[in-house]
């Protein structure tokens, strides 16, 4: 097929079709019958459905679709521009301490804003907010000539900062130094991330009359230390900022289960936290030893071949990851009986996950915008 690259393509994402040139689009509404259905369907159902987000735009769009919140935002996708790329690789490529609070300085002023916006467009709906999370490689210069700008923003030689870039690179991202553990060896980006967060709460307080809910959530945690070091100055923090008894601002602390150690220790986990969200994907990834972006290469023949009967990233695991789940459930009501769960993998969306999370006990789930509408009336469905 050949094609005018000049005039783009616009591609049918429910049959595939690719039409040549950029066709007008429009944004999906629900309304009509189905907006009906989906009404009688939300008066049966006991658990909330709540939205994966990066942007003030998805957010608006699972609202369109009847989000009753955000399980999970994904602050540091918030990142991927040039000029607050240019900032956060100076921040990750810092030699020290002193050079990383200088880049994180930067930083503050873009996620108070983002923050801002997303706790208004929520208009007193609860907002997850995870830590920063990012596998650090992502983020890193890669061609010859990021590197090259990256070495000039930083004053420093090229052939310098190629050494640090081998320093730092990691053999298995996924499984290295992210999530709480950043938070832990890197604090000041602990406390970035907590002053633009409250600063961008108290400024969204400010301009609506229902009150911001903010829940801060602990990423890729294995021990009840962890969240123990984190909890302590990240509550440190909210009591310095005099919105540890605010009624504009409501602040809540929990944490993700995604790792299995996690899950058989919850119970130790829970007494410290008033939540925690299973992040179904990395779960499955570590309880599977499996990487999920390296799967499809053989995941095809195991279920042609009758080894796997489902591709156990799309519907999830129950004998394994599910009573994983079923466990740390279980135990962590135990230790703290008013514990809120809810589930915030992709599985969130997938009907038949949904109708075994569904008999968990759980809060809320947390899917894309665009599987909201499923996640209602199936959990709808299955309360039935």
């Amino acid at each position: 097929m050949s094609s005018a690259p000049a005039k783009g393509l616009t591609i049918d994402g429910t049959d595939g079709s690719v039409y040549l040139g950029s066709l007008p689009l429009t944004q999906p509404q629900i309304g009509g019958s189905i907006g009906k259905l989906l009404g009688w369907s939300d008066a049966s159902r006991s658990i909330s459905v709540r939205t994966n987000v990066e942007t003030v735009e998805s957010a608006r769009t699972a609202l369109s679709f009847g989000a009753e919140g955000i399980g999970l935002a994904r602050s540091e996708h918030m990142f991927f521009s040039t000029e607050r790329m240019v900032a956060l690789r100076r921040m990750i490529l810092s030699e020290d301490e002193d050079a990383r609070s200088r880049a994180l300085a930067g930083l503050v002023d873009y996620q108070t804003g983002d923050y801002s916006a997303l706790f208004s467009a929520m208009k007193g709906l609860p907002v997850t907010v995870r830590l920063f999370d990012p596998p650090l490689h992502e983020f890193l210069p890669r061609t010859d000539e990021e590197i090259e700008e990256t070495a000039a923003s930083l004053g420093v030689a090229v052939r310098a900062l190629r050494l640090r870039l081998e320093r730092i690179a990691e053999i298995n991202p996924m499984l290295g130094h992210r999530g709480v553990r950043l938070a832990i060896t890197y604090p000041e980006i602990l406390q970035m991330q907590m002053q633009a967060m409250l600063a961008g709460a108290r400024a969204a307080s400010e301009t609506q009359n229902e009150p911001v809910i903010v829940e801060m959530m602990v990423p890729f945690v294995s021990t009840a230390t962890e969240v123990s070091w984190v909890r302590e100055r990240a509550m440190a923090i909210v009591e310095n900022a005099g919105l540890s008894r605010s009624e504009r601002v409501r602040f809540s602390f929990g944490t993700m289960i995604e790792l299995p150690r996690a899950c058989l220790r919850t119970g130790d986990i829970a007494h410290m936290v008033d939540f925690i969200s299973f992040g179904t994907n990395d779960l499955t990834q570590t309880t599977f030893g499996i990487s999920r972006d390296d799967a499809p290469a053989f995941l095809a023949a195991y279920q042609r071949k009758g080894v796997y009967e489902r591709d156990p990233f799309v519907s999830l695991d129950v004998k394994g990851v599910g009573e994983l789940i079923q466990i740390a459930i279980q135990r962590g009501r135990a230790a703290n009986p008013k514990l809120k769960i809810g589930i915030c993998g992709e599985h969130a969306g997938d009907p038949a996950s949904l109708q075994y999370f569904s008999g968990l006990g759980v809060d809320y789930v947390s899917c894309s915008p665009y599987r909201v509408p499923v996640a209602r009336l199936t959990l709808a469905q299955s309360s039935g």
